[in-house]
């Protein structure tokens, strides 16, 4: 599959890239999780917090996924990894489905590989992105 346009914000994008820089510091450079992250910031698309468009999972939005291979739903907060917690709900940046979905829009299917193959979600709703609540700085 050809991986589509992805859009970040500035705000995120700083953010994101003071992880993997604080994470290289301590010795945690050869990462694959933080090689995949840095990879999707630098073909994303950067535009200001106050011009991303509302349907578009940024930092800290709410959404509804649904694995197309089970039909099976889940709804994640995207959250940076010291607020995760998967029976809360939270899924951090770094796990491999919430590196795949940042940047991406409602309706738009993610595709990457798991050790069972290919696992395929579709963004099927976006309940809650900060930017579009005005909440630029969360």
């Amino acid at each position: 599959m050809k991986k589509r346009k992805i859009y970040i914000t500035e705000f995120d994008k700083m953010r994101l890239e003071e992880l993997i820089d604080v994470a290289a510091e301590f010795g945690d450079h050869a990462r694959k999780d933080l090689e995949f992250l840095a990879g999707e910031l630098d073909r994303a698309e950067i535009v200001p917090s106050k011009d991303i468009p509302a349907d578009v999972v940024t930092m800290n939005s709410k959404i509804v996924l649904r694995d197309l291979d089970t039909a099976e739903t889940m709804t994640y907060v995207l959250v940076f990894p010291r607020n995760a917690n998967i029976s809360a709900g939270t899924i951090s940046i770094l796990a491999p489905v919430g590196t795949a979905i940042l940047g991406y829009a409602k309706g738009d299917t993610v595709e990457w590989s798991v050790p069972s193959g290919l696992r395929r979600l579709r963004i099927e709703e976006i309940v809650y992105q900060p930017e579009a609540a005005g909440d630029y700085h969360l």
